[in-house]
């Protein structure tokens, strides 16, 4: 199945030369990329999470395969819903599934169901995809659809199979966790509340994320792909993290009274 562009045109320019131009001016200042193990990145339109996007991924090496976790905004059926064949569209080209890593996660977490179905009309994923190819062409993905009812030990059991399986595969691969921060609260409150996820991010938390979220009544949208790719970055050795940037939408609508808060963190 080859899952077409669904807010190409709305969440980002659904041109080819527009999108790269966007792309390519959000990426800010020339910098060397380094590798990561998981990126965090937000998934609002361009206009307002694109700047901290770009940077993330601008220093980020990307390689040839890449995990993508989101979450469902709506119900998607199942947990944890994988797309393991076919490829993915956007106005930069199709992406590939690789489907060897796909079936490999899914033989080791019986949590993850195929349903190409529930990525049709989400866009935490697809928002991340125009970034990962400008900056690997050819770099084929794995999209896994993330419920907002799944609990701690239920992504713990996603995050160790996708380490198992990413070590067992010998490709480089980088995790993509797609969230954005607080929702909707004032520019204070906002930068209050993230900077205690933002803290356990960094710390390699993942437990403490999930915590920290549900009890502070934080508005991350995507704090349970995050958990989980956390998780699999810890069981594939990572031993550090850095923000990259951190911004709301008050700096693009001038609004903080009511912002989203957005973050883009390496996981090496």
């Amino acid at each position: 199945m080859i899952r077409k562009a669904f807010v190409a045109g709305q969440f980002y320019p659904g041109d080819e030369e527009r999108l790269r131009r966007t792309i390519d001016e959000m990426s800010g200042p020339p910098v060397t990329p380094k590798k990561a193990i998981a990126i965090i990145s937000p998934h609002a339109g361009y206009a307002y999470s694109g700047p901290v996007a770009g940077a993330v991924f601008s220093s980020t090496i990307v390689p040839g395969t890449v995990v993508i976790l989101g979450p469902g905004h709506g119900e998607i059926g199942s947990l944890f819903a994988i797309q393991s064949l076919g490829g993915w569209l956007t106005p930069l080209g199709e992406s590939p599934i690789e489907a060897d890593l796909a079936s490999g996660i899914r033989k080791r977490c019986a949590l993850v169901v195929e349903d190409a179905q529930a990525h049709l009309w989400e866009h935490s994923l697809e928002v991340q995809l125009p970034f990962i190819q400008y900056h690997r062409k050819d770099a084929a993905i794995v999209p896994i659809c993330v419920s907002h009812d799944a609990g701690y030990r239920q992504l713990e059991t996603l995050g160790r199979a996708l380490a198992e399986a990413i070590r067992d595969s010998s490709r480089e691969t980088l995790i993509v966790a797609s969230t954005d921060m607080s929702h909707y609260v004032s520019q204070k409150s906002a930068e209050k509340k993230d900077r205690l996820a933002i803290r356990k991010v960094l710390d390699l938390d993942p437990a403490g994320l999930f915590e920290t979220v549900t009890e502070e009544r934080i508005s991350m949208c995507g704090y349970q792909p995050t958990a989980a790719a956390l998780v699999a970055a810890i069981g594939l050795g990572a031993s550090g993290a850095e923000l990259v940037r951190y911004q709301t939408s008050g700096e693009t609508t001038g609004d903080y009274a009511q912002v989203v808060g957005y973050a883009g963190i390496r996981v090496f």
